[in-house]
């Protein structure tokens, strides 16, 4: 096979692509990303064994962040950035070691690559199939994608001025024992659910970053419409992005759009005083490829997500910022102090037709967990009135497969007494719905991004207080998730810290957990996949 790669949800057949990515990127991205991870993980082994304090790391530990984020589905299929990334952290890497004795170090810590050739040569050796056992690669790759969706955590967290050293040192020890032929399954499983314990910290640190720069999300009417004037659509997750770009656009005429998982800084009070920020266009991620086509201006990435284009046209109109990167589109980089200059992506903007429009109307969202904590009181007494019978935790992601209508299906059928909450893409499948409310409360909570899954994890944690429970799976709160990528992986993995059990998890089970692993998985918490609308409902209302 020219490549290997099962990390996300649509992997081919569901056990791993072996010549092109589903998700577009081709052998040698493929190759590059492994390498790059692998050399990110010999940095750990010398951190680790070396007993580095992270903090003396400076900006290293972003460094760590940016490349594991660069790996993540859909974020940057650039083999020249990529590429660069790897010689920039080799370098790192062979400086930091000077100061480690070279005993006991590992291969990832020591080996060396001159050009292209010899790169892809070295990835044939160290990608996921190196792991010869596979219960062993199962959990080493849990864990290495759980850490992937912390290092996108953690980066926004960094971009907005918090970080933790904590989150930093659990990195590079996780990453080091990926590495380690010591470990048993069980020392693997062990460290498997401290993932989860530091993915509720990450989250926990991005919550704190975003509400204290930008306020608590607020209950919010978001236009889905269209006005007459050019605009910038913004896809991604990265609020500091979108920020810099509002202050770079007040006053010229231009306006901004947010696309997927950018939709919910409309909650934030910080945004609201930008008359030209005016509403979401489309739909989740991969719609993109149509309603690119139609949008007509610029569109800035700043982080995962991509869909390769299908049209030259939308390409020339496409630019990327942090970990994003595609081939053939214009990137931004930041300064030395973090700031961005927009102006190009602006200048065009002036210069193409305003965006078609592709529907009418108005979305509702905003119900973080101080939003919804300031309306428990009402919560609890429908609760105790029987109004609401039960919570579903509809949270995750969403993706091209057909077998996804299965969510749009199952909110529809939902009993009226139900609320949906929810966060990150899998929104799209019943956020336009119409679904009505209960007394006043939304059926579909939507609480914002997929890192905002921590805020359903508080109100869980706020309700099981209040109505003086001992475990959080006493509360009338199911849990059906959609998955996709690593980011869901990491929240995946906070919850079972947490205690949750009973998961259902679609539309399939990660092509990465191995038999014996799934079983465990099965046994221990419960975990379980979809089946029909009809089924699932009459189980969970059981």
């Amino acid at each position: 096979m020219s490549m290997f790669c099962y990390q996300c949800q649509e992997t081919a057949g569901g056990k791993g692509c072996t010549v092109r990515g589903v998700c577009g990127k081709n052998e040698e991205v493929a190759k590059l990303q492994d390498l790059l991870v692998y050399t990110v993980k010999g940095i750990s082994d010398i951190v680790a064994k070396g007993k580095i304090d992270v903090v003396k790391l400076g900006d290293t530990n972003y460094e760590i962040l940016n490349s594991l984020f660069m790996t993540i589905t859909n974020a940057n299929f650039d083999d020249v950035s990529i590429e660069k990334q790897i010689r920039k952290m080799l370098a790192v890497r062979d400086e930091m070691k000077k100061s480690v004795p070279a005993e006991g170090l590992h291969d990832a810590t020591v080996f060396s690559v001159d050009s292209r050739e010899s790169m892809l040569k070295k990835a044939d050796s160290v990608g996921i199939l190196s792991t010869e056992n596979e219960d062993v690669r199962s959990l080493r790759e849990m864990i290495t994608y759980g850490v992937k969706g912390m290092a996108a955590y953690a980066e926004h967290a960094k971009n907005i001025g918090k970080e933790d050293k904590e989150i930093y040192a659990f990195i590079y020890e996780a990453l080091a024992a990926t590495l380690d032929d010591n470990l048993s399954v069980d020392d693997l499983f062990a460290l498997t659910l401290k993932t989860g314990e530091y993915g509720v910290k990450v989250m926990a640190l991005l919550d704190e970053a975003n509400t204290s720069r930008f306020g608590n999300p607020e209950i919010t009417e978001v236009n889905i419409g269209v006005r007459k004037n050019p605009a910038i659509l913004i896809s991604g997750h990265d609020l500091t992005d979108l920020e810099q770009l509002l202050e770079q656009t007040k006053g010229t005429g231009v306006d901004v759009y947010t696309h997927s998982e950018m939709l919910p800084a409309h909650y934030y009070p910080a945004f609201k005083k930008y008359d030209n920020f005016v509403g979401n266009y489309g739909n989740a991620w991969w719609k993109q490829v149509e309603e690119f086509e139609s949008f007509r201006g610029p569109i800035l990435f700043t982080t995962n997500c991509i869909v390769p284009p299908r049209s030259e046209e939308v390409r020339r109109r496409i630019f990327t910022t942090g970990s994003a990167g595609f081939p053939g589109c214009r990137h931004i980089e930041a300064d030395a102090n973090g700031k961005k200059d927009f102006s190009e992506i602006i200048e065009l903007a002036k210069t193409l037709p305003a965006p078609d429009e592709i529907e009418t109307g108005s979305i509702v969202g905003g119900f973080a967990h101080n939003q919804v904590m300031a309306v428990a009181d009402k919560v609890v007494e429908a609760v105790k009135s029987g109004s609401i019978k039960k919570f579903f935790v509809m949270a995750g992601c969403d993706g091209r497969m057909k077998s996804r209508s299965y969510y749009t299906e199952f909110a529809q059928n939902l009993p009226s007494d139900t609320v949906i909450l929810t966060a990150g893409c899998a929104k799209y499948r019943y956020n336009k719905l119409g679904l009505g409310d209960i007394g006043g409360i939304p059926r579909v909570l939507d609480a914002g991004q997929c890192n905002d899954s921590y805020s359903l994890a508080v109100i869980a944690l706020k309700l099981k207080e209040v109505f003086g429970l001992d475990d959080i799976n006493q509360l009338p709160i199911a849990f059906n998730i959609a998955w996709y990528e690593q980011k869901a992986v990491i929240v995946l993995l906070a919850l079972l810290y947490l205690g949750v059990k009973n998961i259902h998890l679609g539309p399939t089970l990660p092509g990465f957990l191995s038999p014996n692993v799934a079983k465990v998985l099965v046994e221990k918490f419960g975990i379980a996949g979809i089946g029909s609308v009809e089924d699932d409902i009459k189980l969970f209302m059981a």
